[in-house]
């Protein structure tokens, strides 16, 4: 699919992944919605990117608050093409330890955000997709994207519910694109590893250096734009579908 002039939407689209991934389809041509709680940075981010970026409030687990902005989009913008799911969270939490057990309100926060979240915004733009004529020569309608993690095949101690969720969002990919092939959307999921988000210029740098070098090459955590670059990629590349990407310079997590 060419992304020109087609319209997407990137949830967690005020910072990180979601930003990169913003600036890079409004570079391409493309229209975008940003969702995302964020207002402050999501406005100053379509302020910036001018009249092709839109910035929505939207609160990716809660189905009215999504509907109404992907309603949005098609009043602002005519159709919805590409979707990207960035928005998560994480904890730090074992199962069980010497505070007890994990509690189950931030277990299922978790839940609510990355799993409950992704599918909510990947069901209701699979709506809006299947609406449109087809853009591409075999009948192509729209591009679902979601986010998983290495953590979902190597989870570390502490990050049961971020596993669990990441974990989830895998296991949804291929069932997903089976569904909606009849639509002619495909779906994918990104699956990063270290990626250098704003989360990391905190890091103290010693710390910082150990994770960079437990990548096998290169030995560097990875950028937000190579990210938005494959995002970008799996968008204009119609036979991959159904298919988990690992971006991890061959990284494989340690227990912690």
């Amino acid at each position: 699919m060419d992304i020109k002039d087609k319209t997407a939407v990137v949830t967690g689209g005020a910072s990180g992944l979601g930003l990169a991934t913003v600036e890079r389809y409004a570079a391409d041509g493309a229209n975008v919605a940003i969702f995302d709680l964020n207002e402050k940075d999501g406005e100053a981010v379509a302020q910036r990117l001018g009249e092709k970026v839109a910035y929505f409030n939207v609160n990716v687990a809660d189905e009215d608050s999504v509907q109404t902005a992907m309603d949005g989009v098609i009043e602002k913008f005519g159709a919805l093409h590409i979707v990207n799911n960035y928005a998560g969270i994480g904890s730090a939490c074992k199962t069980y330890g010497k505070k007890g057990p994990h509690p189950l309100d931030l277990y299922t926060k978790v839940v609510m955000v990355n799993q409950v979240g992704t599918f909510n915004v990947a069901r209701l733009a699979a709506e809006k997709m299947a609406q449109n004529e087809p853009v591409t020569d075999d009948g192509g309608r729209g591009v679902i994207i979601n986010t998983a993690s290495v953590a979902a095949y190597e989870g570390q101690i502490g990050q049961v519910a971020y596993s669990a969720t990441k974990g989830a969002v895998v296991g949804m990919t291929l069932p997903m694109a089976r569904e909606l092939a009849a639509y002619g959307i495909r779906v994918n999921t990104i699956v990063p590893g270290l990626i250098h988000t704003p989360l990391f210029d905190t890091v103290e740098k010693s710390i910082y250096d150990t994770l960079a070098a437990s990548t096998v090459y290169p030995k560097r955590l990875g950028k937000t734009s190579e990210i938005a670059k494959l995002s970008a990629h799996i968008v204009d590349n119609d036979y991959i579908n159904g298919e988990c990407i690992r971006m991890d310079a061959a990284i494989r997590m340690q227990p912690k």
